[in-house]
């Protein structure tokens, strides 16, 4: 491991790649409140080398606790709301709540409205809106880095 890190050290100071714009790290968790995975696809495009949000300091965690962001696709359905709920207390302040995609956000969902639980916005202080019906992973990236920058400025 010692000899790629130093050999990735040398081929970075030979091609003199700069550091990232951004500094900082956000830890992600996940939570699909029942969606089609439209923007499950696009989040995992973020990931990829074109956008590469990890040179950011962004990564998706197992835990809410040790999460600093909840990230939420889909509307909320009525059997997802409680574990909505037990997710986000179970992380750790300060926390931000981003809503992804249009039914997070809780615009022009389709399907039968008695499963649907109240906008996300309802239930939790969203801090982070990325509309899109799905989003593109620039929308994405951008979104996730400028929160990088958000928590920065809180005390």
């Amino acid at each position: 491991m010692f000899v790629l890190l130093s050999h990735l050290r040398r081929v970075r100071r030979e091609i003199a790649a700069p550091p990232p714009a951004v500094r900082g790290s956000l830890a992600l968790r996940h939570l699909d409140g029942g969606s089609c995975n439209g923007c499950e696809h696009e989040l995992t495009a973020t990931a990829n080398p074109f956008y590469d949000l990890s040179q950011y300091g962004l990564g998706v965690v197992a835990s809410p606790r040790h999460a600093d962001v909840l990230l939420v696709t889909g509307t909320v359905t009525t059997r997802m709301h409680g574990a909505l709920c037990a997710t986000y207390d179970a992380m750790p302040e300060p926390r931000l709540v981003a809503a992804l995609g249009n039914c997070a956000l809780g615009l022009g969902v389709l399907g039968m409205p008695e499963e649907f639980g109240p906008p996300l916005a309802q239930i939790l202080p969203v801090d982070l809106r990325i509309p899109g019906c799905p989003p593109s992973p620039a929308a994405i990236a951008a979104a996730l880095i400028d929160a990088i920058e958000q928590r920065r400025a809180r005390p």
